[in-house]
């Protein structure tokens, strides 16, 4: 039973992080919409600071990661490390084989496909009891230790890391990506607490 219950978990997070992997690659990076979170932050610090993102990277998730750890144990941890591993590699191999899906004309479209996508894989990975990354951990830290629900701490950071990025952006590429986001933090919103009894949103969580 325990080895059932921790292949259908991996599964899970390998399910999840080939949907975000493939959301990421074929309708934010190929139609130019940008991100909140962590990898917003990371595009702020290099065209604000030139501060690199592969080095900014590794401090600021690792650092999140760690809070996660603290909060929520080993295997939370090791679950995330698989995700972000996961993802890395399901994104560089969408990358290598190129686009999969038809060139969209309309942005609106690509933007809701992409909030969606992100959504569904974000969401399937921390109903799992794991994080794609440093952001995803500091969001269920946050919802663990306020009355927020998950969906609306990704949104209320993405928000901000988007406004910020006004300072680089135009108001035209923010629009677009502050949809993209509000889809995806209704969309985790949705399947992290889907079937979740009584409606008490911190059961979940207390469970990871």
């Amino acid at each position: 039973m325990a080895d059932r219950r921790l292949l259908k978990t991996i599964g899970l997070i390998l399910l999840g992080s080939f949907i975000l992997a493939f959301g990421f690659y074929n309708f934010y990076y190929l139609n130019n919409i940008t991100e909140g979170g962590v990898l917003g932050l990371l595009l702020l610090l290099k065209n604000l600071f030139n501060i690199q993102p592969a080095l900014a990277n590794i401090v600021i998730d690792g650092a999140l990661l760690l809070i996660g750890y603290k909060f929520f144990g080993k295997k939370f941890f090791i679950y995330s490390i698989i995700a972000s591993l996961s993802f890395s590699f399901m994104y560089d191999w969408f990358e290598a084989i190129g686009p999969l899906v038809p060139k969209i004309d309309s942005m609106f479209l690509s933007t809701i496909l992409a909030g969606i996508s992100v959504g569904v894989g974000v969401g399937l990975i921390v109903k799992a009891g794991a994080a794609a990354g440093g952001d995803d951990a500091l969001a269920l830290v946050i919802a663990k230790t306020t009355s927020l629900n998950v969906g609306q701490v990704y949104l209320l950071g993405d928000v901000c890391i988007l406004i910020l990025s006004l300072l680089y952006l135009s108001v035209f590429d923010v629009f677009y990506s502050l949809i993209a986001v509000t889809i995806s933090g209704k969309v985790i919103d949705y399947i992290y607490y889907y079937n979740n009894s009584n409606n008490d949103s911190k059961n979940l969580i207390e469970n990871i």
